[in-house]
């Protein structure tokens, strides 16, 4: 599947059995055809993700996906890549047909259930057959929800469909929280350390920058923006006394020396942790990095896929500055985007997972899922940076200032 997990708008996934319409279903949603349809079961063969808007709601990801039902050896491996797709969906569309349920139906809605996705049943093709009562009840029985009929050729429960999605996705998953909205009020200044090294791309600023900015602009807010070497001067010069200083992690060091104790500093790095990660788990497993072993193994998890600079964050820095604060010897991996891991998660002893820009924030929370429900430590790119340069306490302080049981900086 192509681009999987680059775009953040909610995913949608159409699952059911071979020639149950699904494709047709996917056209019929977008008012266009984005999906290939044919009378031959099978057509699709592999997860597509196509864009759409819906109306009154926006734009989603909906992911056509191969039957259920394929078989033989590579039908099995399309089925197993369909499965991966759970991964990253935030709502699940499970279309049956001719009042048929079978074990394969049972499988998905479990899947379903146990990784928290919300899910539609369809009854397709209800102009041919219509869905019994005596189904209804079994569906009703089985899921927990009702059963919708729908048809491609009389668009019957067309608009109820398209409500149903828009009750049904998360509200996470398309309203987009503040970043740093409740740190701050109306006209305050917001200092930003943005250095400009050779990770950062050329001509523009990284995208958790641009999306603070944006932020503190829509809290009316004034966002003033420097590089690392022009902090101490500019303070110095205009007496400005900001509300909050965000650097990135790579300067922390730098920033805490010029940054006065007394206003609060944290990371871009940081800021996504709590706007998209599980920063109650980031919490609790960023410590654990002070009990790495020797021969303990690090996994290093990246949300997209990015040119490797000599010197990069993910795959030199992090395990340079860890390794060096630990005195141990101790093992790396890293994985872009969302791809499987090398070795089974209980092979690490602790996960860290860089700020998920590129992803929604379903598709970082079930990256994490395995390692927490294994009770594998989890932590961030920018509190693991800031623990081991000392700084911890200070750059987690402004979000959990109202729990100071967890707050030994205040």
């Amino acid at each position: 599947m192509t681009s999987r997990g680059r775009e953040s708008k909610p995913h949608i996934g159409i699952y059911g059995r071979r020639n149950n319409g699904k494709s047709s279903l996917i056209n019929s949603l977008a008012g266009q055809d984005i999906a290939i349809v044919s009378e031959h079961a099978g057509t699709t063969t592999d997860p597509v993700k196509k864009s759409f808007e819906i109306t009154g709601f926006g734009p989603v990801i909906l992911v056509d996906t191969a039957g259920i039902d394929d078989s033989g050896e590579l039908g099995e491996k399309r089925v197993e890549r369909s499965v991966r797709t759970l991964e990253l969906i935030d709502l699940a569309l499970l279309v049956v047909t001719e009042n048929s349920w079978g074990g394969a139906e049972d499988d998905l809605i479990s899947k379903f259930i146990s990784r928290d996705i919300p899910f539609i049943v369809v009854h397709n093709k209800s102009d041919l057959n219509q869905p019994s009562q005596l189904f209804r009840d079994k569906v009703s029985e089985k899921t927990g929800t009702d059963l919708i009929e729908f048809s491609i050729v009389d668009r019957r429960n067309y608009e109820e469909l398209i409500e149903l999605i828009k009750k049904s996705i998360p509200e996470h998953s398309f309203r987009t929280p503040t970043l740093i909205g409740d740190l701050i009020s109306y006209g305050d200044l917001v200092l930003l350390i943005t250095p400009i090294d050779v990770e950062a791309p050329a001509g523009r600023l990284i995208l958790p920058q641009v999306q603070t900015i944006r932020d503190i602009l829509d809290n009316d807010a004034v966002a003033i923006i420097l590089k690392e070497r022009e902090v101490d001067a500019f303070l110095k010069k205009t007496a400005v006394r900001p509300a909050l200083a965000v650097t990135d992690s790579q300067v922390f060091n730098k920033a805490d020396a010029s940054i006065p104790h007394d206003i609060p500093l944290t990371s871009f790095s940081i800021l996504l942790a709590r706007f998209k990660g599980d920063f109650d788990n980031y919490l609790k497993g960023t410590p654990c990095i002070s009990k790495l072993a020797d021969g303990d193994r690090i996994l290093l998890l990246e949300s997209c896929t990015h040119h490797v600079a000599c010197d990069d964050i993910g795959r030199t820095k992090i395990p340079r500055w860890i390794s060096n604060f630990t005195g141990r010897k101790l093992e790396f991996d890293v994985v872009a985007g969302l791809d499987t891991l090398p070795r089974p998660i209980t092979d690490y002893s602790l996960v860290i997972q860089c700020g998920g820009c590129m992803i929604t924030r379903r598709q970082l929370h079930n990256r994490l899922r395995p390692a927490i429900n294994a009770g594998i430590p989890v932590t961030n790119y920018g509190m693991a940076i800031a623990y081991v340069q000392g700084i911890y306490n200070r750059a987690v302080a402004p979000f959990i200032k109202n729990r100071p049981e967890e707050n030994p900086y205040l």
